[in-house]
């Protein structure tokens, strides 16, 4: 199953600590990431740091790194992290200096990710 799913994958998206990689998924080809998808993503992720990372849960003390794409500015997006009271660390519009390191890590990262499930 995940060897068709590294075949079919368009995108990865993971959220990377100083500890590692602690969440990632796959979005198909094929898939747009809009406010929807992108909130679902957004959920998914904080379940992940209350689960796996539980002492910057509890004190609030995570902070969210994403660049200015419109999915990530929609009003829906931007009240659900208030709501949530995340922390966004926000980028200056078309900031090449502080774009997050996605051009270079993470085809790396997705490479890496597809050949370990080819082998399970």
């Amino acid at each position: 199953m995940y060897k068709e799913l590294c075949n079919e994958v368009g995108k990865l998206n993971n959220s990377i600590d100083i500890r590692g990689i602690f969440h990632y998924e796959f979005i198909p080809t094929g898939q747009t990431v809009n406010q929807i998808c992108y909130l679902e993503v957004l959920k998914s992720l904080r379940e992940k740091v209350r689960r796996k990372r539980p002492e910057i849960f509890a004190n609030n003390s995570w902070i969210l790194h994403h660049d200015n794409a419109p999915a990530h500015t929609e009003l829906s997006v931007r009240e659900f992290l208030a709501t949530k009271q995340i922390t966004v660390l926000e980028n200056p519009a078309y900031s090449p200096d502080l774009a997050p390191s996605g051009f270079c890590l993470f085809p790396k990262i997705k490479e890496i990710l597809c050949m370990k499930f080819q082998h399970e």
